[in-house]
């Protein structure tokens, strides 16, 4: 795994996250254009692609929720066919990512992610 440069706070954060079995990263990813402020992947994991995306489906979604009059997203999770992407948006405006196995324990890592906004601001 690697990690970028940044403050112990977010080190300890993404360590939550990454924990869990399954997880193969996590990364803060700022929610308004995409750019990774920490991460902790394994190799093999594009990030900047995951943060790109991440950022672009938060907006998107955050519009349409906002349309539907449901409030701000609060947790969402995209299973594809080999792993899945788990968000939670912080306080601060950055995005808790998780990239995983498909077979992972979707209600611990939103529980980590949880935790791990909280500790992000």
């Amino acid at each position: 795994m690697t990690i970028a440069p940044a403050g112990g706070g977010f080190a300890r954060a993404l360590d939550l996250v990454t924990r869990v079995r399954g997880v193969r990263g996590a990364m803060l990813v700022t929610g308004d254009d995409g750019l990774v402020v920490a991460e902790q992947l394994m190799e093999g994991i594009k990030g900047p692609a995951v943060a790109a995306l991440a950022a672009s489906v938060a907006r998107r979604l955050g519009r349409a929720m906002e349309t539907a009059g449901v409030g701000a997203t609060l947790f969402w999770h995209l299973q594809a066919e080999r792993g899945a992407l788990l968000v939670v948006p912080a306080p601060s405006g950055l995005l808790v990512v998780a990239v995983a196995e498909p077979e992972v324990n979707v209600g611990l890592v939103r529980l980590e992610l949880l935790r791990a906004a909280e500790g992000v601001g």
